[in-house]
Protein backbone atom coordinates (compact mmCIF):
# COMPACT_ATOMS: atom_id res chain seq x y z
CA UNK A 1 0.00 0.00 0.00
CA UNK A 2 1.34 3.43 -1.07
CA UNK A 3 1.37 6.23 0.94
CA UNK A 4 0.78 8.30 -1.76
CA UNK A 5 -3.06 7.80 -2.23
CA UNK A 6 -4.61 10.63 -3.11
CA UNK A 7 -7.42 12.21 -1.55
CA UNK A 8 -9.71 14.29 -3.59
CA UNK A 9 -11.66 16.49 -1.45
CA UNK A 10 -15.05 16.47 -1.21
CA UNK A 11 -14.70 12.75 -1.09
CA UNK A 12 -16.62 10.46 -1.96
CA UNK A 13 -18.39 9.77 1.35
CA UNK A 14 -17.62 13.44 3.20
CA UNK A 15 -19.06 16.34 1.58
CA UNK A 16 -17.33 19.18 3.78
CA UNK A 17 -14.83 21.29 2.23
CA UNK A 18 -10.98 21.83 3.52
CA UNK A 19 -10.78 23.71 6.97
CA UNK A 20 -14.32 22.61 7.83
CA UNK A 21 -12.86 20.02 10.24
CA UNK A 22 -10.87 20.90 13.57
CA UNK A 23 -7.96 19.23 14.19
CA UNK A 24 -9.34 16.94 16.49
CA UNK A 25 -12.40 15.18 15.37
CA UNK A 26 -13.99 13.22 18.20
CA UNK A 27 -15.91 10.29 16.94
CA UNK A 28 -18.79 7.69 17.77
CA UNK A 29 -20.43 5.29 15.71
CA UNK A 30 -24.03 6.44 15.78
CA UNK A 31 -24.79 9.09 13.56
CA UNK A 32 -27.64 10.38 16.26
CA UNK A 33 -24.63 10.62 19.19
CA UNK A 34 -22.79 12.74 16.89
CA UNK A 35 -25.88 15.63 16.93
CA UNK A 36 -25.99 14.96 20.76
CA UNK A 37 -23.19 15.90 21.15
CA UNK A 38 -23.02 19.20 18.75
CA UNK A 39 -26.23 19.94 20.03
CA UNK A 40 -25.58 19.36 23.94
CA UNK A 41 -21.87 20.65 23.83
CA UNK A 42 -20.86 23.32 21.16
CA UNK A 43 -21.33 26.71 20.54
CA UNK A 44 -21.61 28.10 16.76
CA UNK A 45 -21.87 24.71 15.28
CA UNK A 46 -23.07 23.93 11.71
CA UNK A 47 -23.20 20.36 10.06
CA UNK A 48 -20.43 20.04 7.43
CA UNK A 49 -21.48 16.03 6.32
CA UNK A 50 -24.58 14.34 5.91
CA UNK A 51 -23.64 11.93 3.29
CA UNK A 52 -24.97 8.96 3.65
CA UNK A 53 -26.20 9.75 6.91
CA UNK A 54 -23.13 9.64 8.43
CA UNK A 55 -23.57 13.24 10.28
CA UNK A 56 -20.34 15.45 10.90
CA UNK A 57 -20.66 19.01 12.71
CA UNK A 58 -17.90 21.88 13.43
CA UNK A 59 -18.30 23.78 16.23
CA UNK A 60 -16.43 25.60 19.50
CA UNK A 61 -16.25 24.08 22.92
CA UNK A 62 -14.73 26.34 25.59
CA UNK A 63 -13.18 28.39 23.02
CA UNK A 64 -11.77 25.81 21.25
CA UNK A 65 -12.70 24.66 17.47
CA UNK A 66 -13.74 20.75 17.59
CA UNK A 67 -15.39 18.43 15.11
CA UNK A 68 -17.81 15.46 15.58
CA UNK A 69 -18.43 13.19 12.99
CA UNK A 70 -19.81 9.53 12.90
CA UNK A 71 -17.54 6.44 12.12
CA UNK A 72 -20.55 3.75 11.61
CA UNK A 73 -19.86 0.37 12.69
CA UNK A 74 -17.04 -1.79 12.36
CA UNK A 75 -13.52 -1.71 11.07
CA UNK A 76 -14.24 -1.10 7.18
CA UNK A 77 -16.65 1.98 7.76
CA UNK A 78 -14.48 4.08 11.00
CA UNK A 79 -11.32 2.90 8.40
CA UNK A 80 -12.76 4.83 5.39
CA UNK A 81 -13.80 8.02 7.74
CA UNK A 82 -10.29 8.39 9.28
CA UNK A 83 -8.34 7.77 6.39
CA UNK A 84 -10.26 11.18 4.90
CA UNK A 85 -10.26 12.49 8.20
CA UNK A 86 -6.15 11.84 8.48
CA UNK A 87 -5.30 12.13 5.01
CA UNK A 88 -7.92 14.40 2.99
CA UNK A 89 -8.73 16.92 5.41
CA UNK A 90 -5.23 17.58 7.35
CA UNK A 91 -7.17 16.34 11.13
CA UNK A 92 -4.02 15.11 13.37
CA UNK A 93 -6.29 13.53 16.17
CA UNK A 94 -9.44 11.34 15.99
CA UNK A 95 -10.94 10.65 19.64
CA UNK A 96 -13.35 7.47 19.42
CA UNK A 97 -16.06 7.59 22.01
CA UNK A 98 -18.09 4.76 21.63
CA UNK A 99 -19.45 1.39 23.53
CA UNK A 100 -18.08 -1.58 24.71
CA UNK A 101 -19.33 -5.04 25.72
CA UNK A 102 -17.13 -5.89 29.42
CA UNK A 103 -15.40 -9.33 29.62
CA UNK A 104 -13.41 -8.27 32.71
CA UNK A 105 -15.21 -8.95 35.89
CA UNK A 106 -13.84 -5.86 37.29
CA UNK A 107 -15.85 -3.86 34.73
CA UNK A 108 -19.55 -2.62 35.74
CA UNK A 109 -22.25 -1.09 32.94
CA UNK A 110 -21.12 2.72 32.63
CA UNK A 111 -17.74 2.36 33.46
CA UNK A 112 -14.99 3.86 31.30
CA UNK A 113 -12.73 1.82 29.36
CA UNK A 114 -9.48 3.89 27.87
CA UNK A 115 -8.21 1.78 24.89
CA UNK A 116 -4.28 1.75 25.39
CA UNK A 117 -4.01 -1.07 22.86
CA UNK A 118 -6.56 -2.88 20.70
CA UNK A 119 -6.08 -6.51 19.97
CA UNK A 120 -8.19 -7.54 17.12
CA UNK A 121 -9.06 -11.03 14.49
CA UNK A 122 -9.34 -8.60 11.68
CA UNK A 123 -7.25 -8.68 8.39
CA UNK A 124 -7.22 -4.79 8.00
CA UNK A 125 -3.62 -4.86 9.17
CA UNK A 126 -3.20 -6.51 5.88
CA UNK A 127 -3.19 -3.92 3.11
CA UNK A 128 0.00 -2.38 4.41
CA UNK A 129 2.16 -5.57 4.12
CA UNK A 130 3.70 -5.54 7.43
CA UNK A 131 6.34 -8.57 7.96
CA UNK A 132 4.80 -9.91 10.77
CA UNK A 133 2.30 -9.04 13.51
CA UNK A 134 1.40 -5.44 14.61
CA UNK A 135 -0.01 -4.43 17.97
CA UNK A 136 -1.98 -1.39 17.60
CA UNK A 137 -1.70 0.95 20.25
CA UNK A 138 -3.27 4.89 21.25
CA UNK A 139 -1.16 7.79 21.24
CA UNK A 140 0.18 8.32 24.20
CA UNK A 141 -0.62 12.23 24.84
CA UNK A 142 -4.03 11.67 24.07
CA UNK A 143 -3.55 8.46 26.69
CA UNK A 144 -1.97 10.27 29.13
CA UNK A 145 -4.70 13.91 29.13
CA UNK A 146 -7.54 11.37 29.07
CA UNK A 147 -5.95 9.04 32.34
CA UNK A 148 -5.75 12.99 34.43
CA UNK A 149 -8.97 13.86 32.87
CA UNK A 150 -10.59 11.29 34.53
CA UNK A 151 -8.54 11.21 37.75
CA UNK A 152 -9.73 14.50 38.29
CA UNK A 153 -13.68 13.57 38.27
CA UNK A 154 -15.14 12.58 41.63
CA UNK A 155 -16.73 9.12 41.18
CA UNK A 156 -15.61 8.22 38.11
CA UNK A 157 -14.87 4.32 37.25
CA UNK A 158 -12.79 4.26 34.32
CA UNK A 159 -9.98 1.21 33.43
CA UNK A 160 -6.99 2.10 31.35
CA UNK A 161 -5.93 -1.44 29.12
CA UNK A 162 -6.66 -3.73 25.90
CA UNK A 163 -9.70 -3.81 24.12
CA UNK A 164 -10.22 -6.18 21.65
CA UNK A 165 -11.42 -5.26 18.36
CA UNK A 166 -13.88 -7.83 16.75
CA UNK A 167 -15.22 -8.26 13.10
CA UNK A 168 -18.37 -9.94 14.52
CA UNK A 169 -21.17 -9.12 16.66
CA UNK A 170 -23.21 -12.20 16.59
CA UNK A 171 -20.19 -14.49 17.37
CA UNK A 172 -20.82 -18.01 18.32
CA UNK A 173 -17.18 -18.85 18.70
CA UNK A 174 -17.18 -17.05 22.07
CA UNK A 175 -13.88 -15.66 20.99
CA UNK A 176 -14.31 -12.39 23.20
CA UNK A 177 -13.47 -14.86 26.25
CA UNK A 178 -10.35 -16.14 24.99
CA UNK A 179 -9.01 -12.98 25.13
CA UNK A 180 -10.26 -12.11 28.65
CA UNK A 181 -7.77 -14.16 29.83
CA UNK A 182 -5.10 -12.18 28.68
CA UNK A 183 -6.56 -9.34 30.50
CA UNK A 184 -8.26 -8.04 27.65
CA UNK A 185 -10.68 -5.54 29.16
CA UNK A 186 -13.72 -4.89 26.53
CA UNK A 187 -14.68 -5.87 23.41
CA UNK A 188 -15.90 -3.52 20.90
CA UNK A 189 -15.77 -2.88 16.99
CA UNK A 190 -13.41 0.01 15.39
CA UNK A 191 -10.63 0.68 17.66
CA UNK A 192 -7.91 -1.20 16.10
CA UNK A 193 -8.21 0.06 12.14
CA UNK A 194 -8.44 3.47 13.61
CA UNK A 195 -4.84 2.86 15.53
CA UNK A 196 -3.66 1.88 12.67
CA UNK A 197 -4.44 4.62 10.15
CA UNK A 198 -2.90 7.05 12.86
CA UNK A 199 0.02 5.35 12.54
CA UNK A 200 0.51 5.10 9.13
CA UNK A 201 -0.65 8.89 8.94
CA UNK A 202 1.64 10.24 11.60
CA UNK A 203 -1.20 10.86 13.04
CA UNK A 204 -2.89 10.48 17.10
CA UNK A 205 -5.96 8.76 18.33
CA UNK A 206 -7.73 6.98 21.31
CA UNK A 207 -10.51 5.69 21.89
CA UNK A 208 -12.83 6.47 24.81
CA UNK A 209 -15.13 3.51 25.44
CA UNK A 210 -18.23 3.41 28.10
CA UNK A 211 -19.25 -0.22 29.01
CA UNK A 212 -22.59 -0.50 27.32
CA UNK A 213 -23.25 -4.27 28.13
CA UNK A 214 -21.55 -7.38 30.31
CA UNK A 215 -20.64 -10.45 28.89
CA UNK A 216 -20.22 -11.95 31.96
CA UNK A 217 -23.49 -10.78 33.78
CA UNK A 218 -25.76 -10.49 30.65
CA UNK A 219 -26.90 -6.73 31.82
CA UNK A 220 -27.29 -4.40 29.37
CA UNK A 221 -28.42 -0.65 28.26
CA UNK A 222 -30.61 0.82 26.38
CA UNK A 223 -30.34 1.91 22.46
CA UNK A 224 -31.71 5.21 24.27
CA UNK A 225 -28.98 5.40 26.85
CA UNK A 226 -26.06 4.51 24.27
CA UNK A 227 -27.29 7.43 22.15
CA UNK A 228 -27.61 10.18 24.51
CA UNK A 229 -26.46 9.17 28.53
CA UNK A 230 -22.41 8.30 28.44
CA UNK A 231 -22.13 11.79 28.87
CA UNK A 232 -18.74 11.87 31.32
CA UNK A 233 -16.93 9.66 28.24
CA UNK A 234 -18.02 12.51 26.06
CA UNK A 235 -16.78 15.32 28.29
CA UNK A 236 -13.95 13.59 29.40
CA UNK A 237 -12.90 13.64 25.01
CA UNK A 238 -13.88 17.11 24.94
CA UNK A 239 -11.60 18.55 27.75
CA UNK A 240 -8.66 16.75 25.91
CA UNK A 241 -9.55 18.07 22.44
Amino acid sequence: MSKNISIPVPTPHIEAQKGDFAKTVLMPGDPLRAKFIAETYLEDYKCVNQVRGMLGFTGTYKGKKVSVMASGMGMPSIGIYSYELFNGYDVENIIRVGTAGAIHEDLKIRDIVIAMGACTDSNYVGQFEIPGKYAPIASYELLNKAVEEAKSREGVRYKVGNVYSHDVFYDPSGSAMQFAKMGVLAVEMEAAALYMNAAWAGKNALAICTISDHILTGEATTSAERQTAFNTMMEIALEIA
